[in-house]
């Protein structure tokens, strides 16, 4: 099998973020289920593929991205989000704001570099009607 391309795996999830309905469903499982959105973008862009992860793949890409994830991104968001809250408050908050999305979205293309690395390492399963969205909403 070829290696999956970081940079093919942004655009497409860039593409499919970019649709409302798409983005919505996707911060729910963030903000009420705790789930990654980058991870069920991977997981949707080996779905395209017709590649499927089984479950201990899943737990490893879980686990991959878990310190970045708590440790870099979950607080530049909650920061975002603190900011946003007292906007009225802040000085020059556009400029901030707009600098806080610059770094959020790096930091989103490094998690999906990771999230690449990982997967490159596994044997996928090639699969007509893979769904490994639902694998890991039931974890």
């Amino acid at each position: 099998m070829n290696l999956l391309n970081s940079d093919h795996f942004w655009q497409f999830a860039c593409t499919l973020y970019a649709k409302p309905a798409q983005q919505t469903t996707l911060l729910a499982l963030q903000n009420q289920q705790g789930k990654n959105v980058n991870l069920c973008l991977l997981l949707l862009y080996l779905d395209s593929l017709n590649l499927s992860v089984n479950a201990e793949q899943l737990s490893t890409l879980i686990n991959v991205i878990y310190e970045f994830d708590n440790q870099a991104l979950q607080p530049l968001r909650a920061a975002r989000s603190y900011l946003k809250t007292n906007q009225n408050t802040i000085n020059d908050y556009a400029t901030i704001r707009e600098e806080l999305l610059s770094a959020e979205l790096k930091l989103e293309k490094q998690q999906q570099h990771m999230l690449i690395e990982a997967v490159n390492e596994f044997e996928l399963i090639e699969h007509t009607e893979p769904n490994n969205i639902e694998l890991y909403v039931e974890v």
